[in-house]
């Protein structure tokens, strides 16, 4: 089964840049609109591979995850089908032996910045960079599908951070 664990963070400077290991551009839409369902999301990555996911909260910081490849070509028509989308630079780096990304959006999420961290398990202790800033694990209207669907720029980070999970 696939299961992804993670903790998210609001970026609060710049500091984070020279453990920069590895960047990539991803191309993602959502084919459905409900954060509170499965979320069917294609990714385009560096314009060179592409990939489907089905994802689903099981709860605020446990996911579903099973995400498959598929060609780039169909990843594209998809996308150009999407009402959803969303674009950004992940930038892997790598700290204290674990690898975090960091996203840095573009366009109507152009303002925002979220790091991200992957665990082995729900209760794996961790050691938070200092340019992190507010913890935003769980919040949904922060998530990338909800971002696609209703971007910062539409509304505030102050109303987001409001519409926690419940």
């Amino acid at each position: 089964m696939g299961i992804e664990i993670e903790r998210r963070f609001l970026v609060k400077n710049e500091d984070w840049k020279s453990k920069v290991i590895l960047s990539e551009d991803f191309s993602q839409a959502y084919l459905n609109s409900s954060v509170d369902e499965w979320a069917t999301r294609i990714r385009i990555v560096d314009n060179k591979k592409a990939f489907i996911t089905l994802k689903s909260s099981l709860n605020g910081f446990t996911n579903y995850e099973f995400e498959y490849s598929i060609p780039v070509k169909d990843a594209i028509e998809l996308i150009k089908l999407s009402k959803y989308k969303i674009t950004k630079t992940r930038y892997q780096l790598k700290i204290n032996k674990k690898i975090w990304v960091v996203d840095l959006f573009d366009g109507s999420n152009s303002s925002l910045k979220i790091a991200e961290i992957e665990l082995n398990s729900e209760s794996e202790e961790i050691q938070v960079p200092l340019w992190c800033g507010q913890e935003i694990t769980g919040i949904k209207s922060l998530s990338n599908a909800s971002l696609a669907k209703t971007p910062i720029s539409q509304l505030s980070l102050k109303d987001r951070m409001k519409i926690k999970e419940s």
